[in-house]
C-alpha cells in the first residue's frame, strides 16, 4: 500500500472516530456534517470527498460498531453456536458495554431513531435484530433438538425477551451509571434464563 493509500485509510478512520462521537452525542438528525469535518481536520468537501453524505457516513459508523462487536466476542452469527456459549458470549458483550459508555450511547440513541420510517438506520436496525435473533433462536433450537433444554420452549419469544431485556438495561444504565450495574444485572437475568429453559 503506498503513502497516499495509508494517508487516505487513516483520515477515513478519523472521520469515521469523530462522526461516531457526534452521532452518539447528537443522534443522526441533530449531527453536524460540518463538526465532524472540523473535528476530523478537513473542510465539509474535504469529508464528502470520502463519503457522499451523512446517510452514507452514518451506515459507515455504524457497520465499525458491528465490527468491533463482532471481533471483541468472536460471535459467528451464520453457524449454530451452542446455547450456553450464546449466553456466555452477550454476557461478555454486556461486561465490555459497561466500560464502554459511548459505544452504548451511539447504539441507543440511533437504535431509538431508527424506528422512523425515513431514517437510514432503520434496515440496519432491523437486520441487525432479525440476525440477532435468529442465531439465538437456532441456537435454542439445537438445545431442544439434543434434550438439553425443555421441548416446549419457545425459542423464537426467548431469543427476542434475550435482547428486549439486554437493550433495555442499556437504556437504564445510561439514564442513571450510579444505580443500575447492567452487568450483575443482566447476569442474574441469564440465570433466571437458563434455569426456566433447561430440560
Amino acid at each position: 500500500m503506498g503513502a497516499r493509500a495509508r494517508r487516505g485509510d487513516a483520515r477515513r478512520d478519523r472521520i469515521i472516530a469523530v462522526a461516531f462521537q457526534e452521532f452518539a452525542a447528537n443522534g443522526y438528525r441533530g449531527a453536524s456534517l460540518a463538526r465532524i469535518a472540523e473535528g476530523a481536520g478537513l473542510t465539509q468537501a474535504g469529508l464528502l470527498h470520502h463519503f457522499k453524505g451523512k446517510a452514507d457516513l452514518l451506515i459507515e459508523v455504524l457497520r465499525e460498531r458491528d465490527e468491533r462487536d463482532g471481533a471483541r466476542v468472536g460471535i459467528d452469527l451464520e453457524g449454530v453456536t451452542p446455547w450456553r456459549r450464546v449466553l456466555d458470549d452477550l454476557r461478555a458483550l454486556v461486561e465490555y458495554n459497561s466500560r464502554a459508555p459511548g459505544l452504548v450511547q451511539l447504539f441507543t440513541v440511533l437504535n431509538g431513531e431508527a424506528v422512523t420510517d425515513d431514517h437510514p438506520a432503520r434496515e440496519w436496525a432491523r437486520e441487525r435484530y432479525r440476525r440477532l435473533v435468529d442465531h439465538a433462536d437456532r441456537s435454542f433450537k439445537a438445545g431442544v433438538e439434543a434434550g438439553e433444554l425443555r421441548p416446549d420452549l419457545d425459542t423464537l419469544a426467548c431469543a427476542q425477551r434475550l435482547f428486549a431485556v439486554m437493550d433495555g438495561l442499556q437504556q437504564q444504565w445510561l439514564l442513571d451509571l450510579e444505580r443500575v450495574d447492567m452487568p450483575h444485572a443482566f447476569g442474574q437475568f441469564l440465570a433466571e434464563v437458563e434455569r426456566s429453559i433447561t430440560a
